[in-house]
This record gives C-alpha cells, structure tokens and sequence, in this order.
C-alpha cells in the first residue's frame, strides 16, 4: 500500500447564502462571485502540486470549489464529508439563532462538544461520520490527496489528525491547511 506523504485541506469559497455570516450545514448553496474568486485563488496558491486524488463534500459549493481548483480531475464525492447539519438553525446567523432560541444558544455556547443542533446533528453523531470518511480517505492509498470541503468538516479532520482543535474562527472560507504525517511524531500543520 502506497504511503500518505501529505494531505492538503480546502474549505470551499463564499456562497450565495452567505456562508461567511450564516450557518449551512446541509443547505445545498453554490459559490458566490467571490467564492469563485476565492477558489481561483486557491487554485494559483495550489499550482504545480501534484495531488493524486481529489475528495470533496456532495454539497455543490465544495464540489464546485474542486473544480475550480483542478478543472477536468475526476472527484470522489465523499458523503460522509458533508457539513453538519444544523437542523433549524439552517441559513440563519449567530444574532438569529440567539434572538429565536436563546437558552439552545447558551447551551450550545456553553457546550460545544455535547451539543445536539436542533433537528440535527448531534455533536458526536457528526464527528463518528467525519471520522468514518477520514478512515476511509486513509486507507484508500493516495499518498497526496486534496479535500475540498466545509469549515466544521475540515476542523474536526484537523482535531482527529492533529489531536487538538484549530484555533477560533479558522478556517477562513477559501483557505487551505496543509497537513503532513511524521513517523513517530503523529501530524503536524505544514507552512506554504
């Protein structure tokens, strides 16, 4: 079985739905004008890296952030790298789901890591299914595959790797993590 060298991580670009201020998980929105600009720049950050296999969530912004970055790559939509979902909080922002349910707020703001979405995704249940795909992509035998996906998908990929959770907002929409397996050491985040 060929050896994993490498893992570089995409979080797709801005979305008409405003995916910068508003939560979707399984909303399916596509790419904004700046989201395509945004992936284009990913793209030219990317350029001459040679990736094996490209991955990405069946949701169209990352499907569509793939093909902006290697245009005419075949993709493995890999279900289990879909957002979660944030079952009635779907397309609403931070101020609205606090405004609409405040004590479910508190409690999601107090306790992230137990927090089931309302009509949605338990914490756990989102991070067994990220999990199942991560396993899935490891033994696969691509030794330098790219994943375009979501920020919750691509920072619980992180922690599961890294062993510690990526730092507040990150990542930003666009934005790539590079990640690299050190014999002995476990993973660590690579510089450009």
């Amino acid at each position: 079985m060929a050896k994993l060298i490498g893992l570089v991580l995409v979080r797709h670009g801005e979305t008409t739905g405003e995916s910068s201020i508003r939560y979707h998980g399984i909303n399916d929105v596509e790419l904004s004008k700046l989201g395509r600009a945004q992936a284009e720049a990913a793209r030219l950050a990317l350029e001459g890296e040679e990736f094996d296999e490209l991955f990405a969530s069946p949701l169209s912004r990352a499907r569509e952030t793939a093909r902006i970055i290697l245009p005419g790559r075949p993709i493995r939509l890999v279900e289990d790298f879909r957002e979660v979902n944030f079952g009635r909080w779907e397309g609403l922002t931070q101020e609205e789901i606090a405004d609409r349910d405040p004590e479910l707020y508190d409690e999601w703001r107090t306790n992230p890591r137990i927090f089931g979405y309302p009509g949605g995704d338990s914490r756990s249940e989102f991070l067994t299914r990220v999990g199942r795909g991560l396993r899935g992509l490891l033994a696969g035998g691509a030794t330098h595959p790219l994943v375009v996906a979501h920020k919750g998908v691509i920072r619980a990929l992180a922690a599961e790797l890294l062993g510690e959770e990526l730092a507040g907002g990150e990542p930003e929409l666009g934005a790539i993590l590079r990640l690299e397996p050190r014999p002995g050491e476990g993973w660590r985040i690579t510089g450009d």
